[in-house]
């Protein structure tokens, strides 16, 4: 897991500790061949992607106090699925990204060019 690198090449960052994200929940977009869904685009999230996704039937606002999820609200920093968010993009809905924090298996789904547009922390 340590190889994990983000989109530009360099050292994979934090996306997110409150609430605590990643497929391994360790705040970090990190992935592994057993993170079938690609947790990997680190995004802030807003009410309308967390409005398409729940229409799209992945409920992320309701608290699931069985799984340790509190549930997301808007401005949440969250380690999205690559082709949730680019579901979500090709409906107008996707939120914006950390590219540091984004990790480079993102790009096997999403062009780089698109998630630079929608970056959040490139000057």
């Amino acid at each position: 897991m340590s190889d994990n690198k983000n989109v530009l090449g360099e050292k994979l960052e934090t996306c997110g500790t409150e609430p605590l994200t990643g497929y391994f929940r360790d705040g970090s977009c990190a992935s592994d061949e057993s993170d079938i869904g690609s947790h990997t685009v680190c995004a802030k999230v807003t009410r309308e992607f967390l409005e398409f996704s729940k229409s799209m039937g992945n409920d992320l606002t309701t608290p699931r106090p069985e799984l340790g999820f509190d549930g997301l609200k808007e401005g949440d920093s969250w380690c999205l699925c690559a082709n949730r968010w680019l579901e979500a993009y090709q409906n107008g809905a996707a939120p914006k990204v950390k590219l540091k924090s984004t990790n480079m298996k993102s790009l096997e789904v999403i062009d780089i060019d698109v998630l630079k547009s929608y970056a959040i922390d490139l000057s």
